[in-house]
């Protein structure tokens, strides 16, 4: 087969299969411009009047006619091929074009029985859009067929990638828009076929739809000469098939079309029937991808106003902006919609003509109706027992154990016993987080060159490591929204690198909870290790719980923190995010040795609480358990977090070692929301049973792993929150030991003895507490000294040890 950039020959299609494609071209076109325009006369059975324009114009015309023609010609290739098919729409604000086809095949009056398949149908269709209380003019979840919103720009081919994964039949075709093509994201996810077994999972088709601007600018890749574009995307490892459309001869292209998609579609078919049938040449296939330029607002106003619109970044949003008010405008807007011939399109009744019924592929065929993109978990995960992966805490004093390396021995196991619908994602972090186990059972996922020195490397696992936090976020988003579950893992600093994939993944939840034909998916799951209390030996950089804040903000039937103390409790949290759906669920886990507090029917007693008192670490000899309001402890130390809580527990220590006479309470948090003010979050505790842990007047010292400020943020509708003093991170870090970390944030146990000493209006003596705070903050700074002069924090503190007894 010759290079597949060298395809300028005739297509081999019969003229009557293309004359459907030009006429479904030209119906999505006028009901894309109509959207923008019209709120009725669909039909343009009268002239049109002012009244019939939406006062309020809004939309994005350009990228609509090139999305409509991949549309179409897509439509013949499934009815021909019987190849099952979604389309990703990657230019921003293609809703429009998406809404459209979604309504000519059908599927949209399916769903949304009230926009009929007649006149008053389209006249709904057509007025809803970019319309208060309608829909936007994204590919948002309102739209049948799509998983990418394309609000933001950057992650269209990272989900096109995620999808096909382990998904041997499904064919992704995926437009990128100019614009798009500039972003990071993007451009770290044309090597994403580095992750695909064209044995066992799908295949993406890109089509960089370059119409040369962006909103007022041109694009770097549609004023590049085509032998660079040829070697950028031979360098990216695809074969590049070219197809252009002239602005004066739209109905042109079809023929040129049609044959370069067969081509890449014949190329597709190639490549998976070698991997399958064990005849491949090479390991890592060259796959097609397709260049389509085409003019931006291709068939719209030529001219406006003696501006050129047609061809130029004039296009890009609302072509014609006064067609209410001025009827030069409007007499123009007429005429455009005239000339894809309307009557042609639509029946007498307004339905979409019968002529276009061939070219309509058949039940979930539909690129709209893909079961694909409807959501719905495919099959539920299969969660082993806990039991045999859980930590002895019998000993004592207490043990220790790393809890990611707890955590990713049951991973292992969950992923072989859910060979084919489950994927770890991670920036190349997994064995540094502690979660190697898993390589017993599967490989990472790996199309290069494979060297005799390289280790679990394999065509075919189900961990993906990639240097880029957006295409593991992506790839996983694409996964989920189709079905599966998965786990992405990060160093918990490097996370915010994804805030606004996060943002928009919530939104995406969010909004399809208000849609009845979208089906729950499974939880998007971060486990962040690697955290800031034990960043000591890479320093600043690397030292930032911000994205707890982050998370906080989106609304609250969505997102969950938990913060487990140990690795009994992580192994219980980790169970329990895998057996939610439709939320984003963030766990902060350290990898290094940690005390092992708590049981596992302790831990999952816990969990299911969300916060407790722990009595053995607690100094309250009248404490009730089941009334903890029965007795009012003299001071409250809380914690959230592992290190923090090491902290609380040995500051609860020094405190009753030096005033043996004094009430100490202390309360883990691993449920964040927990202290959320219950109206704002079903997880809130209730108010009541708040105060009963927490007192309504009591001094109450807060550990916290992040900012101070969240706690603050959560609690400030609560009776005692005056009394809340919380220690957290201060922005003050390096490489350091990891006691001077929590030293220098003002959240060693020393710091925290002295503030609850200091608080306590009661104080048994003034002369003993200041000597008690002296005391102890001569050994904050004794300690420091240590570590500065020997490299390595004192003995006292790293052979530290707590007895539960």
């Amino acid at each position: 087969m010759g290079s597949l950039s060298d395809n300028h020959t005739a297509s081999s299609q019969p003229s009557d299969d293309l004359e459907l494609v030009d006429l479904w071209w030209r119906a999505a076109n006028y009901l894309s411009a109509g959207q923008i325009y019209l709120q009725s006369n669909p039909l343009l059975r009268e002239p049109l009047e002012p009244d019939n324009i939406k006062p309020r114009l809004l939309g994005h015309w350009g990228t609509a006619p090139g999305l409509n023609l991949v549309y179409a010609h897509l439509n013949r290739i499934i009815v021909q091929r019987q190849r099952e098919m979604l389309y990703i729409c990657g230019p921003g604000h293609g809703g429009a074009a998406m809404m459209a086809n979604a309504w000519l095949d059908g599927t949209y009056t399916e769903l949304e029985p009230s926009v009929g398949l007649d006149a008053a149908g389209l006249e709904k269709l057509l007025r809803q859009f970019s319309y208060p209380g309608g829909i936007p003019s994204h590919a948002a979840p309102e739209v049948p067929g799509s998983i990418n919103e394309g609000g933001e720009l950057g992650y269209s081919l990272m989900h096109a990638y995620g999808a096909i994964l382990d998904n041997p039949d499904l064919t992704v075709a995926c437009v990128i828009g100019d614009g798009e093509a500039e972003t990071g994201p993007l451009a770290a996810s044309w090597r994403a076929h580095n992750y695909i077994d064209p044995a066992k999972d799908g295949a993406v088709l890109p089509i960089l739809h370059l119409n040369g601007y962006k909103i007022a600018n041109p694009t770097p890749l549609a004023r590049i000469p085509s032998d660079e574009l040829i070697s950028f995307f031979h360098g990216q490892g695809y074969d590049p098939l070219f197809i252009d459309g002239v602005a004066d001869a739209p109905h042109d292209v079809h023929p040129h079309m049609a044959q370069t998609l067969d081509r890449a579609f014949d190329r597709i078919h190639e490549i998976q029937s070698a991997a399958r049938n064990g005849t491949a040449a090479e390991r890592e296939a060259r796959w097609p991808v397709i260049i389509l330029r085409t003019p931006k607002g291709w068939t719209g106003p030529e001219v406006v106003d003696g501006t050129q619109v047609e061809g130029t970044y004039h296009s890009h949003q609302v072509p014609l902006p006064e067609v209410r008010e001025n009827s030069d405008h409007r007499a123009q807007l007429e005429t455009w919609l005239r000339s894809y011939k309307p009557e042609e399109l639509f029946s007498d009744d307004g339905a979409p003509t019968p002529r276009l019924d061939p070219l309509r592929p058949e039940g979930p065929l539909r690129m709209s109706a893909s079961p694909e993109t409807l959501g719905g978990i495919k099959q539920p995960l299969e969660l082993p027992d806990l039991a045999p992966f859980a930590v002895e805490t019998t000993h004592d004093p207490v043990g220790e154990a790393s809890a990611t390396r707890a955590f990713g021995e049951w991973l292992a196991e969950l992923i072989r016993v859910n060979s084919t619908n489950m994927r770890l994602f991670g920036p190349d972090e997994v064995e540094s987080n502690r979660l190697a186990a898993v390589f017993d059972v599967t490989n990472r996922s790996w199309a290069s060159a494979i060297h005799d020195d390289d280790t679990h490397l394999a065509p075919h696992g189900q961990v993906i490591e990639a240097l880029s936090e957006h295409l593991m976020q992506g790839m996983l988003e694409g996964y989920l929204l189709t079905g599966r579950h998965g786990l992405l893992t990060s160093y918990e600093a490097f996370i915010h690198i994804v805030d606004s994939m996060f943002n928009q993944h919530a939104k995406w939840l969010e909004a399809s909870r208000n849609i009845d034909w979208r089906q729950p998916i499974a939880s998007l799951n971060y486990l962040l290790s690697s955290h800031v209390w034990r960043q000591d030996h890479n320093g600043f950089s690397h030292q930032d719980p911000g994205f707890l804040n982050v998370v906080v903000n989106k609304k609250p039937e969505i997102v969950r923190i938990y913060l487990p103390p140990d690795a009994n409790t992580l192994l219980v949290t980790m169970r329990h995010v895998f057996d939610t759906h439709d939320r984003v669920n963030t766990v902060v886990a350290g990898k290094q040795p940690q005390p092992a507090w708590l049981s596992l029917d302790e831990a999952t007693q816990h969990v299911n609480d969300g916060l407790s008192i722990w009595p053995w670490a607690s100094y309250e000899p009248d404490l009730d358990l089941q009334h903890p309001e029965s007795t009012t402890p003299d001071a409250i130390i809380a914690c959230a977090g592992d290190v923090p809580t090491i902290e609380a527990v040995a500051a609860a220590e020094l405190v009753h070692e030096r005033f043996p006479d004094l009430t100490l309470r202390l309360i883990n948090v691993v449920d964040l929301m927990r202290l959320y003010d219950p109206e704002h979050h079903s997880h809130g505790l209730p108010h009541d049973e708040f105060d009963a842990l927490f007192t309504t007047d009591r001094p109450v010292i807060f550990a916290f792993h992040g900012y101070p400020s969240l706690i603050h943020l959560l609690t400030y509708k609560r009776a005692n929150h005056a009394q809340l003093h919380v220690h957290g991170f201060k922005e003050r870090g390096t490489t350091t030991t990891p006691f001077d970390m929590v030293n220098l944030n003002d959240l060693d146990r020393y710091e925290l003895a002295s503030d609850v000493v200091r608080r306590i209006p009661h104080k048994p003596d003034q002369d003993a507490a200041d000597a008690a705070i002296r005391d102890w903050q001569s050994a904050r700074a004794d300690a420091q000294d240590y570590a500065y002069s020997n490299g390595e924090d004192p003995p006292h503190i790293t052979n530290w040890e707590f007895r539960r007894s």
